[in-house]
């Protein structure tokens, strides 16, 4: 394994690790539903998933 020659001071690690930072993560409204939901990814309202604002699997067990 490689070692270090010097000690890596507490700010020099600190600026490399200035990246590493939760992002919000971006929604939308659906036209269709008004659900919000994350784009690009299937979302279920009321038991029915819905993707693209189109119904996908519908949910016979509430009928």
């Amino acid at each position: 394994m490689a070692h270090p020659k010097r000690k890596t001071s507490k700010s020099r690690r600190d600026k490399r690790r200035t990246h590493y930072k939760a992002e919000r993560p971006t929604l939308t409204v659906c036209k269709e539903t008004g659900a919000v939901h994350t784009p690009h990814r299937a979302y279920t309202v009321d038991g029915n998933v819905y993707y693209n604002g189109k119904l996908i699997i519908e949910n016979t067990a509430a009928v």
